[in-house]
C-alpha cells in the first residue's frame, strides 16, 4: 500500500497527510475547499499549529504530498472530517457520507478505508460500512476497513501524533492488522487492536472522564463564593492526595472533542447516560454563569463597555471551535447596554469584529480573561489603568496576579471565589513586564 489519500485536511488531516507523505508515502490530500488546496500545494497552512508549516513544506517539495478538491485513486483512504453535533445535540455524519460516497468509485479489491473523525459507537459498523458496501466489495475480504481515533492535543498534534498510543479498531482482524501496518511508519507509541466499536468507545469515554472531571470544577466554582472560600484552594489541597486528580474550571468546555463527544453517549442512551448529560449541562451553563458575572460587576455603570480578552478554547492556538467566549460574546452582544471588544492575539479571521489590544482597552470598564494565553500573563496592570475608564478585571482562568492587578487599583474578581482577595494569600509575583503588541 503506496498510495494514500486523505479526506479532510484540517487540524488532523494535514498533519497526517503530511507526516505520511515525509515517511514515503505518495499521498493525496483532500479538501472541498479551493483556497485550502491552493494554500497547501505551495506549501502553506490555514490553520496554527507549531511546526506544521516546516512539516508541510518539507511533504510538499518531496513531492510525495500533492493537494486536490476532489479524491483521487489510492491504496489507503483516511477519512479524518468534522463530526460535529446538531443543534438538538446528535451526532452529524454528513461529512462522513459524504466522504465515503466520494470514493465509492474509486475502491478495489484490497484497498483499506480508515475512518479518524471521533464518531458516536457503532458508526463504523453501522454507518460508514453499509455505504461502502454499495461499491460492491465485500466488507472484511475484498475491503478493509478500520476506525483509528487520533488522541493528540492542539498546540502538540505533530508531537502527540509520532509518540501518542494508539488504538486501532477494525472490523475484523485483518483490517486491524492492516491499519497497524500503515501507522506503525510514524507511531513511536505503542498499537493496540481491538474492535472498530470498541475504538470508538476508548476516544469518547476519554474525552467524556475529562468533561465529567470538569463539570464537577465547575459545579464547586459556583459553590465556593458562598462558602467566601476560593475554590481554586480547595481544587489545589484536594490534588495533594494521591488518588485525587480534580480539573481546573473555567468558563465553559470548547474544541471539537469534549465539548462534543459526550453527546454521542447521550444521544445513544439517553435514560442511561444520566451523569454525562449532567455534566454536559454543567458545562454548558458556564458561559451564561460567566455573563452573569460581567452584569453584576457593571451593575453600577452606565453604558458599559467589556474587553474580551481571548476567543480561543484553550490557550496559544488559533482554534475557535465550540469556544465557550463565543457564546459568552453572543449573550453579551444580545445586550444594547453593552458595548463589547474583542482581543486575540492568535485569532486572524473570526464572524465577530476583532480589536488590537490598545483599542479594545480604551474607555473599557471591565476585562473579561476567558483564555489564559500567555501572552495576557505578563500585561502589566498598570500601563492597562491608564487606557481604562473604570478598573475591573474578571479572571475565569486564574491566570493573572490577583496582587498586581488590586495595586493598580483594579476589582479583580476570579470565577469560583469571593471578591474578597485574602491578605494572606500568598500569589506568586510576576516580574516587571510592559504591556506589548498593540
Amino acid at each position: 500500500m503506496k498510495e494514500i489519500a486523505v479526506l479532510g485536511l484540517g487540524y488532523i488531516g494535514l498533519p497526517t497527510a503530511s507526516i505520511l507523505a515525509t515517511h514515503g508515502f505518495a499521498v493525496h490530500g483532500v479538501d472541498i475547499s479551493p483556497t485550502v488546496v491552493e494554500i497547501i500545494n505551495k506549501g502553506g497552512i490555514h490553520i496554527e499549529e507549531p511546526g506544521l508549516k516546516t512539516l508541510v513544506q518539507a511533504a510538499v517539495n518531496s513531492g510525495n504530498l500533492k493537494a486536490y478538491t476532489q479524491p483521487q485513486m489510492a491504496d489507503v483512504y483516511i477519512i479524518a472530517v468534522p463530526t460535529p453535533i446538531t443543534e438538538n445535540k446528535s451526532a452529524d455524519l454528513s461529512y462522513v457520507q459524504a466522504a465515503a460516497r466520494s470514493i465509492l468509485n474509486l475502491l478495489k479489491r484490497g484497498d483499506l478505508v480508515i475512518l479518524e473523525s471521533t464518531s458516536p459507537p457503532g458508526t463504523t459498523m453501522d454507518f460508514l460500512c453499509p455505504i461502502l458496501e454499495e461499491s460492491g466489495l465485500s466488507i472484511g475480504t475484498d475491503l478493509f476497513v478500520a476506525h483509528c481515533p487520533e488522541r493528540v492535543l492542539p498546540g502538540k498534534i505533530i508531537k502527540e501524533l509520532i509518540q501518542n498510543i494508539r488504538v486501532i479498531g477494525g472490523v475484523n482482524e485483518e483490517s486491524a492488522r492492516l491499519a497497524k501496518e500503515i501507522y506503525a511508519h510514524f507511531v513511536e507509541g505503542d498499537i493496540h487492536l481491538t474492535d472498530a466499536t470498541t475504538a470508538e468507545m476508548v476516544k469518547i469515554m476519554e474525552n467524556t472522564y475529562r468533561d465529567v472531571n470538569i463539570a464537577l470544577a465547575n459545579e464547586l466554582a459556583q459553590l465556593a463564593p458562598s462558602l467566601k472560600i476560593n475554590a481554586w484552594d480547595v481544587i489545589r489541597f484536594s490534588n495533594l492526595h494521591p488518588r485525587v486528580n480534580i480539573h481546573t474550571p473555567g468558563p465553559g468546555v470548547g474544541g471539537h472533542c469534549i465539548s462534543v463527544d459526550p453527546w454521542f453517549i447521550v444521544e445513544k442512551f439517553p435514560e442511561t447516560a444520566k451523569l454525562i448529560h449532567r455534566a454536559r449541562q454543567i458545562n454548558d451553563h458556564m458561559p451564561e454563569h460567566t455573563y452573569k458575572m460581567v452584569l453584576d460587576a457593571v451593575k453600577d455603570v452606565k453604558n458599559p463597555k467589556i474587553t474580551m480578552f481571548g476567543l480561543t478554547y484553550k490557550p496559544d492556538v488559533d482554534d475557535i471551535r465550540e469556544a465557550p467566549a463565543l457564546k459568552i460574546l453572543e449573550l453579551m452582544e444580545q445586550n444594547p447596554e453593552l458595548t463589547v471588544a474583542v482581543y486575540d492575539p492568535h485569532v486572524k479571521h473570526a464572524d465577530c469584529e476583532l480589536s488590537g489590544m490598545e483599542a479594545a482597552l480604551r474607555d473599557s470598564d471591565c476585562i473579561l480573561l476567558t483564555v489564559d494565553h500567555s501572552e495576557f500573563k505578563f500585561i502589566h496592570p498598570r500601563q492597562v489603568a491608564t487606557i481604562m475608564r473604570t478598573r475591573q478585571v474578571i479572571d475565569t482562568k486564574n491566570a493573572l496576579n490577583a496582587q498586581e492587578w488590586q495595586a493598580a487599583g483594579f476589582n479583580y474578581l476570579l470565577l469560583g471565589r469571593d471578591g474578597v482577595l485574602v491578605k494572606d494569600e500568598k500569589i506568586e509575583m510576576h516580574p516587571e513586564p510592559v504591556l506589548t503588541a498593540v
